[in-house]
């Protein structure tokens, strides 16, 4: 095989590679009730699916981008040949549902408690079917539902529409905060790094069949055609509870200044984007709407104890940078968006579902994905901590603290509730343009 460097654009699903302008769009969750059926349905997708270089071309005329990927029964239901799914990590053959003892997914975050079919195994394939506008959208989903209407042997499992969070943009989630600050970025994109995001990375960190930061690739799926310029995906649905999160700062500060500054301890940033290292006290929009200071800053020089941002802030969880080993083995691309209404401000949880569902794209699900689960977000020691999970996104139940470092005594919050639930997920693969002309042209009849 071979390892060369330069990306190939025009082979590589555009959601490795680029975010498009989307405000609105639709996750559809399909199964295939046979390979026949699968494989209709993704010929028909095939000139739809649009390529990096696709997207770079049409950016600014595009209204629509369409993305598919598979689980490990989609790829088998397909027709997949049995010495070629084998050859798959154990990880992604078992599924998200299966190991989520590893990814802290435990009491209402369990998969027994997912909805759409998305902990069972005839879960075999998503469309990511992102729109620039409503009407586009609809559009999209219209086209869609025909395909399905007009193709035997592959259904919907469900779906979710997706939304910009009113009144913020897309690149901010319920809670308020901005989103989207701290990316990786890969060596031969043409993407240059903002200041604090570190150098670029080799691209076989994310896209297979290319070297990585230790060297060329091995030990990849096969056939080469099959894995050359794919990716793994963790897709994760966290419903967020904003009106818990608002009570809880209420109940915590009686000032408006002491909630936002509670809040922004929780997530190591203020709502704006601006980042506690460099803000400590007060928001400064102006700062977080800069990307050439935004994320601009270390922790163990700058806040080694965490003073300005606590040491388990949600952010600094995620991203450790300078104090965490080996951190360029652990970067990964993010994508999503939000989904359900925002709440108004001053109303009360109206119990109506609102949250996140995004994507976590790797090379390597454990090294990358469940490595950040398992020790950043859900373990309790975390920079010997001694009680805690992430305060945002990890699996609380009631038991664990969140500590703000103070002079001269501490701050411990004990009890924490849990601000966000997760209500699905998976693990998909994301092939190449090329790997998806192979499996619509799979021709086995019979999977097993």
């Amino acid at each position: 095989m071979t390892d060369a460097t330069a990306l190939e654009f025009d082979d590589i699903q555009h959601i490795l590679l680029t975010r498009t302008p989307a405000l609105t769009g639709r996750y559809e969750f399909l199964t295939f009730d046979t390979p026949a059926g699968g494989r209709a349905w993704l010929s028909e997708l095939l000139d739809k699916v649009q390529s990096a270089a696709d997207v770079a071309a049409t950016m600014d005329s595009s209204q629509r981008w369409i993305t598919v990927a598979f689980t490990w029964n989609g790829l088998r239901a397909l027709g997949v040949p049995e010495e070629s799914l084998a050859t798959f990590p154990d990880e992604f053959r078992e599924g998200m549902a299966a190991r989520a003892g590893i990814l802290g997914d435990t009491g209402a975050n369990a998969p027994e408690h997912w909805g759409g079919g998305l902990a069972g195994e005839d879960l075999h394939a998503i469309a990511i079917l992102y729109s620039r506008t409503d009407e586009q959208c609809r559009e999209s989903i219209a086209e869609h539902d025909k395909l399905l209407a007009r193709t035997d042997g592959v259904r919907s499992l469900s779906y979710l529409d997706l939304n910009a969070t009113p009144p913020f943009n897309y690149a901010h989630d319920h809670f308020g905060f901005r989103d989207r600050l701290s990316q990786p970025v890969m060596k031969g994109s043409g993407e240059q790094p903002t200041p604090g995001s570190g150098d670029p990375l080799e691209p076989g960190e994310f896209i297979l069949g290319y070297p990585d930061e230790d060297g060329p690739a091995t030990q990849l799926p096969q056939p080469e055609v099959l894995s050359r310029n794919g990716s793994f995906m963790a897709y994760r649905r966290l419903q967020e509870h904003v009106g818990r999160f608002r009570d809880y700062l209420r109940e915590r500060s009686d000032t408006a200044e002491g909630q936002e500054l509670l809040a922004a301890k929780f997530m190591g940033r203020w709502r704006s984007g601006a980042p506690l290292v460099l803000a400590p006290n007060h928001d400064d929009p102006e700062l977080g709407a800069d990307p050439m200071r935004n994320n601009d800053f270390n922790y163990k020089e700058m806040d080694p104890i965490g003073y300005a941002c606590p040491l388990g802030a949600h952010v600094r969880r995620l991203n450790p940078r300078d104090t965490a080993h080996n951190m360029n083995r652990r970067r990964m691309i993010r994508r999503g968006a939000t989904y359900g209404p925002a709440l108004p401000d001053d109303v009360p949880d109206d119990g109506v579902d609102r949250g996140i569902a995004a994507f976590i794209i790797c090379a390597s699900l454990v090294r990358q994905f469940e490595f950040a689960q398992n020790v950043w977000i859900n373990d309790k020691t975390f920079h010997e901590l001694g009680n805690e999970h992430d305060p945002i996104i990890g699996t609380q139940d009631g038991t664990l603290d969140f500590t703000v470092p103070k002079r001269p005594i501490r701050q411990v919050h004990k009890g924490l509730p849990a601000f966000t639930t997760v209500l699905g997920g998976a693990y998909f693969f994301l092939p190449g343009i090329s790997a998806l002309r192979y499996l619509a042209a799979l021709d086995s009849e019979d999977p097993s």
